[in-house]
């Protein structure tokens, strides 16, 4: 009996989170957490795990016509040159523009996914790119740095829990300095003592996310310490502290 090929495994969006607004003005792409190598199919826990977020973004975003989706993976690894959570994450802007029109996007990623949102933000739909607790490789004098070229023209919110035992917080400030030399509208906030999962201020992460896409999308007022963090010089734009209960000053706007 003849050995069946394994069908190939292409790159999808979610289902929109909540109705589905009747014009679409803006869009965010979720792009959940994945793995250095791996040739394993997507990660359905790693996709789970954004799904809160996305759902705060939909509703706070409705009336603006907002739409969130999740970006599906073909794959869970980055897999060294080929970067195809970043192949993945710019098919899905490509997708957006397919399904939407000439619509402003923000590539949220978080873990690997933030890696992916940073390198693909050079996608011409891309206005702003969230990275929450983002994977990025350890410095290597024999590699070429992650690029940050590509991300003149964005705006660009890094978040990093202090106590991170899995992604390095010292290496994404580090790539925001660089990228703020080329770009001055990058900012980085700093959760301290939390670790990866930044459980213990999800609220105000939560919150901070939805200031930074509804600003960026859709031209809403920024939260004071999101405006000075933007306008502040390095490293004190880079290493703005968030606040407890950040997500409480918010309600109501």
């Amino acid at each position: 009996m003849a050995h069946q090929a394994r069908p190939v495994r292409r790159a999808r969006l979610g289902r929109a989170f909540g109705p589905e607004p009747t014009a679409v003005s803006g869009a965010v792409l979720l792009l959940p957490g994945g793995d250095e190598e791996s040739s394993r199919g997507p990660s359905p826990l790693a996709a789970a795990s954004v799904r809160a977020l996305g759902r705060r973004l939909a509703r706070a975003g409705r009336a603006d016509g907002l739409a969130v989706h999740v970006v599906r993976y073909r794959g869970r690894g980055w897999n060294g040159g080929q970067a195809q959570l970043a192949q993945d994450a710019t098919w899905a802007a490509d997708e957006i523009v397919r399904r939407y029109g000439d619509v402003p996007v923000c590539l949220a990623g978080v873990d690997m996914g933030g890696r992916a949102a940073l390198r693909s933000g050079g996608h011409d739909a891309v206005s702003s790119v969230l990275a929450i607790a983002p994977w990025l490789p350890e410095d290597d004098m024999a590699a070429p740095p992650e690029p940050v070229k590509q991300l003149v023209g964005r705006r660009v919110l890094i978040v990093h829990g202090t106590n991170d035992r899995r992604t390095d917080p010292e290496l994404s400030f580090r790539l925001a300095a660089r990228a703020k030399k080329a770009n001055r509208e990058v900012c980085r906030f700093e959760v301290h003592a939390d670790g990866h999962g930044l459980h213990q201020y999800r609220s105000e992460v939560h919150a901070l996310a939805q200031d930074f896409v509804m600003g960026t999308l859709f031209g809403r007022s920024f939260a004071r310490p999101v405006e000075d963090a933007l306008a502040a010089p390095p490293p004190l734009g880079l290493r703005m502290p968030l606040a407890a209960g950040f997500g409480k000053s918010l309600r109501g706007r």
